[in-house]
């Protein structure tokens, strides 16, 4: 392919070339953290343009824009090694600059485990286009056949040595102006340098050392740090303000849009003070059910009656006959799983900076969507979408959206009332109690069981909160309060995958029932509604196997028709050194602490990653503790750009989950959430890690799968089978918290 002479003087995006800027308005100061990246503005943002993603330098390094953000997931590096290997450029000779709505494609949020499997492979392609364009440019200057030449070290060479011309003499400076070609070749597995290697991520030494700079870190000339005042209870209206209240609070100043209220001032911590001291009336809204928040204990009652929109099945096969009319010799048995609400519980609480000026705004913000937050500000805000910048800086993570784009909505608007730039720190009080939640979750599964122990019948229903179609995001805080129109609705995930098993099964009926509401605001949660799904499925298949008496890995191996998912859960159980017995194990009566193995198996989203967790614990009778104490995990998420951080993302995975199965609840009353510190919303604590072990499938001839959420889904499960093995007692509701493990082993 020829790019010729005319179409790189024409477009002219270069370091020291010609430059174009097409955007309207510069914002100040210089917003990213790759220096000089302000010098980019106006290059292309087209989503199928190779310009939009990479550029060749006068000195032959590359820049990568990718939208895609890195939420400690090892982006950072992947998307450099994935870019170095097709262009034929060192890692290191690579800057990458992330989820800048001025300065990266619109790849879409990050989240859904997509971020190499689709960005990555975006990125990937623009890359193995640019190769060949370089290959076309390097045979007319070389006059050899483009056959005869390939890419590497910053050069086009003639293969088995010769001459070689470099990529700054070819293209530096320029731009290619190409459309993505889906038929460019990738480059084979056999010429990989830096895919499939376990570089050393770049963020990681400054995080280690303490001088990573964090959005929190962020600050602007003559910006004023803000605190929000929070209603009392949910649905509460401000009635008034007192503004003197503020006297004793030198330099501070409210901002008030209806019942948006806000604290300023020079200092973080005078508008820490002032909105301590602040005096407000707030008043309940007009409308405001009088049962707020409704009864905690009846919440899962509640949601088998709630208002049903509509019901959805996932999957119906088959005579389920069986289960209501078992025929002589089958047996049936039902369960009930019970998942809690559950807050992100981020390290630190969220944080959003802004600068909004008559002609345009920049944002800064962790959120996992710069390009659809940008564009909603722009609709708030009254300008042309162009003329707002959301620049994406690390926050303290993220598992779904939190409350970071709360955060710089609110930056947004008290920056555009004041005209001056404004931080807004949340507490870690507001995120607990105000971040959208991982919803509640409730499945009732039946199974009928033949005399030789096949499942000739199965039946999941859920009840789960619908999802508002096409919700740009989860509706903001800060505009209910300010009256200010926005998309009401609710953001769940795609909650319902997995409630059916990966298991061949003679009849099968997977339902759910969609509840029109539920009482907290909610969120796509890591592995939105899987983790819940699975634990009550494999639970349950636990349930099958120990009914038929047949050990759990064999029974799920005979029912497994995918060979790479056997394979995995075949390598899992014999990194274990599973023993096949059925379940649970014989129960010493006299014993103090009970161990137990279990397993769980999960095909994440039925397609897509396949991961095996095997867990051993041990429980003390008298206290109910449960101790794992050591987690094994097999895991198949074909090609592995950097195993070292698919390997640690692993980790991530299965600690938080085991927090979410032995600790998280979110706990409100009438009125609000009421677990609004570490006290009230425990984690788990560095002792009880278990320890971890991995055994990873590289499938170099594969396209990668993502890995940031389906190594969580198997884990409650896993610890609940093990739990079950070890004492013979079947937990069905997530957390198992000590006094609710007592409680059962009291009961059994």
């Amino acid at each position: 392919m020829a790019l010729s002479r005319r179409r790189f003087l024409g477009a002219g995006l270069a370091a020291g070339g010609a430059l174009v800027v097409g955007f309207p308005w510069s914002p100040r100061p210089a917003a990213q953290t790759v220096p000089n990246a302000d010098r980019f503005l106006g290059k292309s943002l087209a989503p199928d343009a190779v310009d939009s993603y990479l550029a060749v330098h006068g000195d032959g390094s590359v820049t990568i824009f990718v939208g895609k953000v890195d939420l400690g997931t090892g982006h950072r590096i992947a998307m450099r090694q994935i870019t170095g290997d097709e262009l034929g450029v060192s890692p290191d000779r690579i800057a990458m600059i992330e989820g800048d709505s001025a300065l990266t494609p619109n790849q879409g949020a990050t989240g859904g485990s997509y971020g190499v499997a689709r960005g990555g492979m975006q990125l990937r392609q623009a890359a193995a286009t640019a190769r060949q364009a370089l290959i076309a440019l390097a045979a007319s200057r070389l006059a050899r056949p483009e056959a005869d030449l390939d890419t590497a070290d910053g050069a086009v060479s003639v293969r088995n040595g010769g001459a070689s011309v470099g990529f700054a003499d070819l293209i530096g400076g320029k731009t290619f102006n190409l459309k993505l070609d889906p038929k460019a070749p990738y480059r084979t597995s056999d010429r990989f340098r830096y895919i499939g290697a376990s570089l050393p991520r770049p963020d990681v030494p400054e995080k280690a050392t303490g001088t990573h700079h964090y959005l929190q870190d962020l600050t602007l000339p003559g910006m004023l740090h803000a605190r929000v005042i929070r209603p009392p209870a949910a649905g509460a209206a401000l009635a008034a303000v007192d503004e003197s209240s503020l006297a004793g609070v030198p330099g501070a100043r409210v901002a008030r849009i209806q019942s948006f209220l806000a604290v300023l001032a020079e200092r973080e911590w005078d508008a820490v003070r002032g909105a301590r001291a602040l005096k407000a009336t707030w008043s309940p809204a007009s409308g405001t059910s009088p049962s707020g928040l409704g009864e905690q204990s009846a919440l899962y009652d509640s949601m088998k009656t709630g208002r049903v929109v509509r019901d959805q099945e996932v999957a119906r096969r088959g005579d389920l006959s069986a289960l209501d009319a078992p025929p002589a010799g089958t047996r049936t048995l039902a369960g009930e799983y019970r998942w809690p609400f559950q807050t992100h519980g981020s390290m630190g609480p969220s944080c959003g900076v802004a600068d909004v000026r008559a002609d345009g705004a920049t944002i800064w913000s962790s959120s996992q969507g710069t390009h659809n937050l940008a564009a909603t500000c722009a609709r708030v805000l009254g300008l042309e979408r162009n003329r707002v910048r959301v620049i994406y800086l690390d926050g303290a993570g993220s598992y779904g959206p939190n409350g970071a784009d709360d955060a710089a909505m609110e930056a947004a608007l008290l920056s555009r009332a004041v005209s001056r730039p404004v931080r807004v720190q949340w507490t870690r009080e507001e995120e607990h109690a105000l971040d959208p939640k991982g919803p509640a979750q409730l499945l009732q599964l039946r199974a009928a069981v033949d005399a030789d122990g096949q499942i000739t019948a199965w039946e999941t229903q859920a009840w789960l909160p619908v999802a508002t179609a096409n919700l740009p995001h989860v509706p903001f805080l800060s505009l209910d309060a300010a009256g200010i129109p926005q998309t009401p609705g609710r953001s769940t995930g795609l909650i319902y995958q997995n409630i059916d098993p990966p298991y061949t099964v003679g009849s099968l009926n997977a339902v759910v029932h969609w509840l029109a509401d539920a009482p907290l605001r909610t969120s796509a949660f890591r592995a939105p509604g899987k983790v819940a799904n699975t634990f009550a499925v494999e639970s349950f298949t636990d349930e099958v196997a120990a009914l038929a008496r047949q050990d759990a890995v064999d029974f799920r191996l005979r029912r497994l028709t995918n060979a790479r998912a056997a394979e995995v859960l075949r390598r899992c159980a014999a990194k274990m050194g599973w023993q096949p017995r059925p379940s649970p194990r014989p129960i010493d009566r006299t014993a103090q602490v009970l161990t137990g193995r279990g397993i769980a198996f999960v095909h994440y989203k039925h397609e897509e990653t396949i991961v095996a967790i095997g867990m051993e614990v041990a429980v003390e009778r008298a206290s109910g503790a449960v101790r794992v104490t050591r987690a094994v995990c097999a895991q198949d998420c074909g090609l592995m750009i950097n195993p070292g951080c698919v390997q640690a993302q692993l980790e991530g995975n299965i600690i938080q989950t085991l927090s979410r199965t032995l600790h998280e609840e979110v706990t409100f009353d009438r009125q609000r959430v009421t677990s609004v510190d570490w006290a009230s919303y425990p984690i788990l604590r560095f002792p009880e890690v278990p320890t971890l072990e991995f055994d990873l499938i590289q499938r170099l001839d594969q396209p990668p799968l993502g890995v940031g959420e389906a190594a969580s889904t198997p884990v409650p499960a896993a610890l609940g089978n093990a739990i079950f093995d070890a004492t013979g007692v079947r937990l069905r509701t997530v957390p198992f918290r000590t006094e609710h493990v007592k409680a059962a082993l009291a009961g059994a």
